[in-house]
């Protein structure tokens, strides 16, 4: 309902403009100060006091006195306070509102006729998914649920890094190393910890060999790159063995949070169809194309880069950018936009790779990158590398483990009367404990570090994910004592009179609108910032409002209807961000 409000405040206020002669393009609406009682308001008057010649005020009142309200449903009332003009809800506002969020689907905007490839995570398929890349999965994921959300027809890839020197050096050290070989057993019994230990110990040996068998070992790297970039099949088996097993552990860590993907498109893939090999040739014709330093470049200083951009090399291959270009055309011809998630140390590629696109003659408007922070540990940042840094697996196991602890020990203090047994323990305890991570790290601007700390992301006090979660549960048990969910046509939006009520449906209201900005804008923590305004607006109603002992049925009902209208917007809010809302806590 706040979308069609807020169409219909700009309509009043646009006509009431037009009335009095004064302009229309820059209307000033936006949500009131707190000290101001309205839905929305407009600071026009600034504006326009000037050519009122009086006082912003003054020209609050008179602007408001020609604002017509009679040919719409959700507009009430305007006032003024101040220079602030103040537009007010109807009755069929908050009636229709409570109605419309009786619907499990509530929130789900139309579809857009508009498809949308979100490509996140990504990681290189070289080790185990650690903290520092945790962001990615689950900020790439929240983005594609609000998209959908929105109404967009979403696929969710992932690109997989199968061609670049990481693989071959992994691929070398994998047939070069026996078990015995390397130093440690596999942390956890899961391919991808089992051949990392291959791929540190290449990169322990390149570190330290002489110079002789330093050289005898890139020699055998740099056979299996140009094996890769010539096509040939046995190399591709090579390579495809170590990136597919150390591919399908990741996939099983990245289930848990869960982060799960449409298609893994291969960067081989096109160097196989002579894709790569078209874009190089494509970029050599171009005025930006040098050969300097005995490679082929792009001088991109007219795109704002000084730093030029390396698409072929001296022996012929490519880089991961030319074959990322590739990839970029192909994904113009399979949807509409695409969005890519990237950490902060991808942003000049990210740039540099946007530049090269439009050389290319590409319609560059269609592609967004968002670009995170990475999550830091306090004493500093994490390398698959060197083997380092606490993993994804060992973060959520510790979550899981506290949230279960945190359960068990308020167990005494629950209201409700249904007995948990271990298992109803254990599932609250991974929807919690995930859930705490994942709500943690998404509700912050992606532009922000995290230096994730157990103590924020599990405390179960603050406005965490367990807060909201047990938002949801109330609402559950509420509802259960009930026996039933109650009907749309038991709804009195005039029996939910006090302002605790009010308030309640007036955030409701609003949640169809958060979804459709955060979309625009790719910014998911909006989503969590409002999950927080529920939370906040229920418990007030909670406290307040008797529901099951109302003083009649009507106010019964029409209570059981805002608690369900509150039960599904949590839910589907929540599974935006990718936690889970549990039915009981």
């Amino acid at each position: 309902m706040f979308r069609a409000f807020r169409t219909e405040v700009e309509a009043a206020l646009t006509s009431g403009l037009e009335a009095l002669d004064l302009p229309t393009d820059d209307l000033g609406i936006e949500e009131p100060p707190e000290d101001l009682t309205a839905t929305l308001a407009s600071s026009v008057a600034f504006r326009l006091a000037s050519e009122l010649e009086t006082a912003p005020p003054q020209a609050a009142e008179t602007v408001a006195e020609a604002i017509e309200t009679e040919p719409y449903d959700y507009l009430g009332r305007v006032t003024t306070q101040g220079p602030y003009i103040n537009f007010q809800t109807t009755h069929e506002y908050l009636q229709e509102t409570v109605e419309a969020a009786q619907s499990t689907a509530y929130g789900q905007l139309p579809a857009q006729d508009e498809s949308v490839v979100v490509e996140h995570t990504s990681a290189n398929p070289t080790g185990p998914v650690h903290v520092g890349r945790a962001r990615n999965p689950i900020l790439g994921d929240a983005i594609a649920n609000v998209l959908s959300m929105a109404g967009y027809d979403v696929e969710r890839h992932y690109y997989v890094n199968d061609a670049g020197r990481q693989m071959a050096v992994f691929t070398w050290a994998y047939e070069k190393f026996d078990e015995s070989d390397l130093d440690s057993e596999p942390a956890r019994d899961r391919a991808e910890y089992d051949l990392v230990r291959y791929y540190r110990k290449g990169n322990s040996f390149l570190e330290t060999a002489d110079s002789e068998e330093e050289e005898a070992a890139e020699a055998e790297i740099a056979a299996i790159m140009q094996g890769l970039e010539r096509g040939d099949a046995e190399t591709y088996e090579r390579v495809g063995q170590v990136v597919d097993t150390v591919l399908e552990g990741m996939k099983a860590c990245l289930a848990r949070l869960p982060a799960e993907f449409d298609e893994f498109v291969k960067e081989t893939q096109f160097m196989r169809n002579s894709a790569t090999e078209e874009i190089a040739d494509r970029l050599k014709e171009t005025e930006y194309a040098v050969y300097d330093e005995e490679a082929w470049q792009l001088e991109l200083a007219e795109f704002g880069y000084d730093k030029s951009l390396v698409f072929r090399r001296s022996d012929g291959t490519s880089l991961y950018t030319t074959r990322d270009l590739a990839h970029h055309e192909w994904k113009f011809e399979q949807f509409d936009s695409a969005v890519t998630v990237l950490g902060e140390d991808h942003k000049l590629q990210a740039g540099q790779l946007q530049a090269a696109l439009e050389i290319l003659g590409n319609d560059t408007d269609r592609l967004d990158s968002v670009i995170y922070s990475y999550v830091n540990l306090p004493e500093g940042k994490m390398s698959t590398r060197r083997g380092t840094g606490i993993m994804l697996d060992d973060l959520l196991d510790e979550a899981i483990d506290r949230a279960r602890a945190e359960v068990e020990t308020r167990l005494e203090d629950r209201i409700r009367d249904d007995e948990l047994n271990d298992d109803d323990i254990e599932r609250i305890a991974h929807q919690v404990g995930i859930g705490a991570v994942r709500y943690d790290i998404v509700s912050k601007q992606p532009t922000k570090g995290i230096t994730f700390k157990w103590e924020d992301a599990l405390d179960f006090e603050a406005q965490s994910a367990p807060y909201i979660q047990y938002v949801h549960a109330r609402c559950c048990g509420i509802l259960d004592e009930a026996d039933s969910e109650p009907a749309r046509e038991s709804v009195a939006a005039t029996a939910l009179s006090t302002p605790e009520e009010g308030e309640l449906i007036e955030v409701l209201a609003r949640f169809p609108a958060v979804v459709e900005e955060a979309a625009d804008d790719l910014e998911p923590h909006q989503v969590a910032s409002y999950t927080r305004d529920v939370a906040e607006a229920f418990n007030a109603f909670y406290r307040s409002c008797p529901v099951l002992t109302a003083e009649d049925d009507t106010t019964r009902q029409s209570r059981l209807a805002l608690v369900a209208a509150t039960k599904h917007t949590v839910a589907n809010a929540l599974d935006i961000l990718g936690v889970e809302a549990p039915h009981s806590m």
